[in-house]
């Protein structure tokens, strides 16, 4: 990343969130970088993160990791015993009422340039509150650092664009970390569904209602399911030929698919996520819905601006920094970028 293109593709944007394959795959050099490179136009920044970020250690793995460096004038939100963390002064903003486990979501600002470390909240409704009170108070742009499968803050009813950070941390096996990256770039990029007024009716329903049918005439049928994850055999249980689409709102599994393409002949029926993130699926699964005749759509698909790859792991292996930029971006249209440098 000695170049500034990755700066150039998130000029346009105020809201945009980092998420990462797994952990260590060089999500926090990521953001330092784009903090370094930003123009005076996209100051003051607003940073939060789902969950914890920015210590020295990794406390899930072990493993050492950079801090967040960021510029006097910079706004944060983050918990109260993160506070105690960081090296910056500060000047405290206010207090949100959100609360995780490391206490309250604080709202500062940078009175110095330094150390910060980051939490925030767990819920989608709690970040998209965070997100519009950093805005409010000033953010040019607002960046969430996302954490460990929590790529729901992806979600564009969060942030307006998104980048995919992978790694070598992800397998010692380069051939499988290429796969399972441009796998989950192209769940996170599902197309919208084509049919508007079938996006109007949907965007119309309860979110009580959690599957739906929707009929060939447009009629459509609630399903009395608590959640999407046991909705397989009530939609079973209701499917006939007059079926076009079935909107799920939440999580769309494995499970789902392979229970339906086993018992439901699929052909030409539509199932509707609400976005990518909402997709828990593997290669394999969505092959066999394809081949069935079924398709998979969402109704508010996801800006994937591009990927950033490390090639080192903290676990004692590297890949081959070139073979390993090469192969990604030979199997994807996004752009690619090393996040140690080299392109």
């Amino acid at each position: 990343m000695k170049n500034k293109p990755l700066i150039n593709l998130i000029k346009e944007y105020s809201l945009l969130s980092i998420i990462g394959m797994d952990k260590n795959v060089g999500k926090t050099t990521v953001l330092n970088y784009i903090i370094n490179n930003l123009g005076k136009d996209k100051l003051p920044l607003g940073l939060t993160s789902i969950g914890r970020d920015g210590e020295d250690v990794d406390v899930v793995t072990n493993t050492s990791k950079p801090r967040i460096y960021v510029p006097c004038g910079s706004l944060i939100a983050t918990s109260r015993q993160c506070l105690n963390y960081g090296d910056i002064t500060r000047e405290i903003l206010l207090t949100t009422g959100i609360h995780t486990s490391m206490g309250e979501v604080i709202i500062l600002r940078a009175l110095s340039d330094g150390y910060v470390d980051l939490g925030g909240p767990s819920l989608n409704s709690q970040m998209n509150e965070i997100c519009l009170r950093l805005r409010d108070i000033g953010a040019s742009l607002t960046i969430v650092d996302g954490a460990l499968n929590r790529k729901t803050f992806a979600s564009p009813t969060i942030t307006e664009a998104t980048i995919l950070s992978t790694g070598a941390s992800l397998d010692r096996d380069m051939n499988k970390v290429v796969n399972r990256t441009i796998f989950g770039a192209e769940l996170l990029s599902i197309s919208k569904v084509e049919d508007e007024n079938i996006f109007t009716l949907c965007k119309s329903f309860n979110s009580c209602h959690r599957v739906t049918l929707i009929y060939k005439n447009k009629d459509f049928k609630h399903l009395d399911v608590r959640t999407s994850l046991d909705a397989s055999k009530k939609i079973i249980d209701n499917f006939d030929s007059s079926i076009s689409y079935i909107y799920v709102k939440g999580v769309i599994s494995d499970m789902l698919l392979n229970d339906l393409i086993k018992e439901c002949n699929v052909r030409n029926v539509t199932i509707i996520a609400d976005d990518g993130t909402k997709l828990f699926i593997k290669r394999e699964t969505l092959s066999k819905l394809t081949i069935k005749g079924g398709v998979l759509r969402v109704l508010e698909p996801i800006t994937l601006l591009c990927i950033t790859c490390n090639p080192t792991s903290p676990y004692g292996y590297n890949f081959n920094r070139i073979d390993f930029l090469k192969a990604l971006k030979e199997n994807t249209s996004l752009p690619v970028f090393d996040v140690l440098g080299g392109d």
